[in-house]
């Protein structure tokens, strides 16, 4: 079952949005400022955050904005749902770290389709990582993929893997972070100016700040690099 952590300091459409949560099979945690969706989400990692931008204690821009800095937070979708739809607020929330943004009042069946969207890009994501790294395996005999476990694994025996294996800390903005995972993923500097909703300079100079603070010369080393060490998209649920 897929989670959904829902911030927001409206207590009824925090109701309203679960219980249409609930009706589509997915769980559902709140909170309702930053403050405790951080804790909520280092409790319990969600699938895909839905979170208001205008809230006490911490808003939804520098709940994103640490999210971001972290090492476990910064794939995962993150929606904002806020008051505040002018233009400028909506680019402020992308460039954040957003990966969609929609002013209230929402249809929650619009919502729905935008969780839902985010969720199977996720899916492709990894689908395209494990193809790439196979291909890059079968091309470097000194890269070979990570045996198969003899038997599934249970979920808690699965969490403890993951948190287990992970990379340390790169030593990189959160933007450079962000721009880092697009391109271990393949996607050329247009598709992650597109998705990222950033200029291809900006996209270029990220990268080129990347490969100097890792000392690598281009894309592929840089990929080899992410293998080598850890970086790769955990397993969907």
């Amino acid at each position: 079952m897929k989670k959904i952590l829902v911030v927001d300091d409206d207590r009824t459409l925090r109701t309203i949005l679960s219980h249409h949560l609930h009706k589509q099979g997915y769980q559902v945690n709140e909170a309702s400022s930053g403050v405790e969706a951080l804790t909520a989400f280092e409790q319990e990692p969600p699938d895909v955050v839905v979170s208001d931008v205008m809230m006490p204690e911490m808003n939804g821009l520098e709940f994103c904005r640490q999210l971001r800095a972290s090492r476990f937070g910064q794939l995962v979708p993150f929606i904002f749902l806020s008051a505040k739809g002018d233009l400028e607020d909506r680019i402020k929330g992308h460039t954040i770290g957003g990966d969609d943004y929609l002013t209230k009042p929402v249809d929650p069946r619009e919502l729905i389709a935008k969780i839902e969207a985010q969720l199977e890009r996720s899916r492709r994501i990894h689908s395209e990582m494990v193809m790439l790294m196979q291909h890059l395996a079968s091309r470097s005999p000194a890269m070979p993929l990570p045996p198969a476990p003899e038997k599934p694994l249970l979920e808690k025996e699965r969490t403890v893997e993951m948190v287990s294996t992970q990379p340390v800390d790169l030593p990189l903005t959160p933007a450079e972070a962000r721009v880092f995972w697009e391109v271990i993923q393949g996607f050329t500097n247009k598709q992650i100016s597109d998705r990222l909703f950033i200029s291809p300079r900006t996209v270029q100079t990220h990268l080129s700040n990347i490969l100097n603070k890792l000392d690598l010369a281009n894309r592929s080393q840089l990929v080899r690099f992410a293998y080598e060490n850890g970086y790769r998209l955990p397993e969907p649920k």
